[in-house]
């Protein structure tokens, strides 16, 4: 069973921003492989002039573990994330790693600016996120968080030594909304500010969480894309922004999508008296029920980036359904507003 934290948001992934900004060793592969999109390959037969390319992070083997050496030597790494936000699971992933895999792992937060550097991270104060855990090779491994505190960085400690495939966090967006109020129009659904796409009707080809990735989608597997649909009916998605506030213009792109984007689309918002996303997603669609018409039903053009600023004023929003008709797939959304 999947946990549910591998629905939210990947904070430490590179492209949601994050980078490996320091290691104290990476002989054998690059620290910068741990944070990659795609997932991890194997190359047989290919060798570096340091050994065995591997697809991941591997430190040399250590040698000051014998009796009478330091039983707590280990290596380490520190991860920026792409926004501050609380973690609640990490993956340590060490597939293709099997003979050369960490024994255990452990996982210490700080919180710093963005801009931290080598001398920031000797004199920051680090806290233990998560305690030496034992690992398994050749394998995910996914482990629970609890009780975190928003965070910018995280140092991935292996013990003693070894290689990691990927490491993901996944977590809660914790954004900076003083600073953001300053800019005026703020994109409300934005991943990177707190946006969560908390369902959608399908999602066979792309899943739903890409709608809202910073960045331009880079390919037609970059976006969320349902199934052909074949009876009545059309497909949404629904948005919880990542504050409340009055939405004033939307941005819907269909690039790479040429046979297969919306024919149309439409947008309606409403408030949740509640925290519980599940009574959003229940909702009903009648006149009666919470959800009103943002954006009337309107042509969508395929591999197009459309920007739709005529939207009802109907007040502020904290949740948005996206409509399309009948199916199909869409790289981007974007919902910018003020927020309150």
């Amino acid at each position: 069973m999947t946990p549910p934290y591998m629905d939210l948001v990947d904070l430490a992934a590179e492209r949601f921003g994050g980078a490996v900004v320091a290691a104290n060793d990476e002989f054998f592969a690059a620290k910068e492989n741990l944070i990659k999109r795609e997932a991890p390959v194997w190359r047989e037969g290919e060798y570096t002039e340091r050994g065995k390319w591997m697809d991941g992070w591997e430190t040399r083997r250590r040698r000051d573990m014998p009796a009478g050496g330091d039983p707590a030597a280990h290596d380490w790494c520190i991860v920026r994330l792409g926004a501050r936000g609380i973690v609640r699971g990490v993956d340590v992933e060490t597939t293709f790693f099997t003979g050369n895999y960490p024994e255990a792992c452990a996982i210490d937060m700080c919180d710093l600016p963005a801009r931290a550097t080598g001398r920031d991270f000797e004199a920051a104060t680090w806290r233990e996120l998560l305690g030496i855990t034992a690992l398994k090779g050749d394998a995910h491994n996914p482990i629970d968080i609890a009780q975190a505190a928003p965070a910018s960085h995280l140092r991935l400690r292996i013990y003693p030594d070894g290689g990691v495939a990927r490491f993901r966090a996944y977590g809660d967006v914790v954004a900076d909304w003083n600073r953001l109020r300053q800019r005026g129009e703020v994109d409300l659904a934005a991943a990177e500010h707190g946006g969560v796409v908390v369902a959608c009707s399908d999602m066979f080809y792309g899943s739903r969480h890409k709608l809202i990735m910073p960045g331009d989608a880079i390919n037609m597997g970059d976006g969320w894309e349902t199934k052909r649909r074949r009876g009545p009916g059309h497909d949404w998605t629904i948005v919880r922004l990542a504050a409340r506030g009055v939405v004033r213009r939307a941005e819907i792109d269909t690039r790479h999508y040429k046979g297969n984007a919306p024919g149309e689309c439409s947008l309606d918002a409403c408030v949740a008296a509640t925290d519980d996303d599940t009574l959003v997603v229940g909702s009903s669609t009648e006149d009666n029920g919470p959800w009103r018409e943002l954006l009337t039903r309107t042509t969508l053009q395929p591999h197009a980036r459309q920007i739709f600023d005529r939207l009802h004023d109907i007040g502020s929003a904290t949740h948005v359904r996206f409509n399309i008709f009948p199916d199909g797939g869409v790289g981007r959304l974007r919902l910018y507003g003020t927020p309150e």
